[in-house]
């Protein structure tokens, strides 16, 4: 079993690809609010939808001090399709070794249709100015997802 996070525990650090092949690293957002989520696969249904809501909340989630930053196992020249067919603003990146995923506590076992299969678990985390878990969920709904994450943050 994949160990999960918790309210309080240092957010582990990444450096990932974005979609626009830049280098992001959860350091460079040090200092602010940094809403964390990972979803299965660009393009799909859900995570389309998922990745629109969050788009749609950015200005109101910005304007709150917030950054949202996205990612999956797809690989850069993916996300970059992502973005451009859906009109995505939010910062997209990959991480096709699954290490972010895993020590997130993102990538484990989870059932799929009444199979226990082995993939990412759709999450999303809030990480505090001082780099810690503010809010961990795991097992989200893609839809009505980002409307909840807002209600639970009083936003």
């Amino acid at each position: 079993m994949t160990s999960r996070l918790e309210i309080g525990d240092t957010a582990p650090a990444f450096t990932l690809t974005s979609d626009t092949g830049e280098q992001v690293s959860l350091s460079d957002l040090a200092g602010q609010k940094v809403i964390v989520y990972f979803y299965p696969a660009a393009m799909t249904p859900g995570c389309t939808k998922q990745a629109c809501d969050f788009t749609d909340s950015l200005d109101a989630l910005q304007a709150q001090g917030y950054a949202v930053v996205g990612i999956s196992p797809d690989k850069p020249e993916k996300l970059a399709k992502f973005r451009e067919r859906d009109g995505l603003t939010i910062t997209l990146l990959s991480d096709p070794t699954k290490e972010t995923l895993t020590a997130w506590g993102a990538f484990g076992e989870k059932k799929l249709y009444g199979k226990v299969v082995k993939g990412v678990i759709r999450s999303t985390f809030v990480v505090g100015e001082d780099g810690r878990i503010a809010y961990a969920a795991y097992n989200v709904k893609a839809t009505g997802h980002v409307a909840k994450l807002r209600k639970d943050l009083g936003l």
